[in-house]
C-alpha cells in the first residue's frame, strides 16, 4: 500500500468501514519492524510518515482485538 493510498480518516484502504482494521496487529507489526530494519534505525521524513500511519493502523487493530475478546 502506498503512502498516498492510506487515509485513516476515510477507511482502512480495503473497503472496510472507517475504523475497522483491515490487517491484524501482528501483520502490521511485521511491517513496522521491516521498515525499521530497512532504515537501519534512522527514518527519513517519508519513512517517519509511513511509520506514523502504521502505528495508527496497529493501534486500531489492537483495539479491535480487545473489543472482540470482551
Amino acid at each position: 500500500m502506498s503512502a498516498s493510498s492510506f487515509d485513516s480518516s476515510a477507511s482502512s484502504g480495503t473497503g472496510a468501514p472507517a475504523g475497522a482494521p483491515a490487517r491484524s496487529a501482528a501483520v502490521v507489526n511485521v511491517e513496522i519492524r521491516a521498515l525499521w530494519t530497512r532504515a537501519g534505525g534512522a527514518l527519513s521524513a517519508a519513512e517517519q510518515e509511513r511509520y506514523q500511519r502504521l502505528l495508527v493502523e496497529w493501534a486500531a487493530a489492537v483495539r479491535a482485538d480487545v473489543v472482540e475478546a470482551a
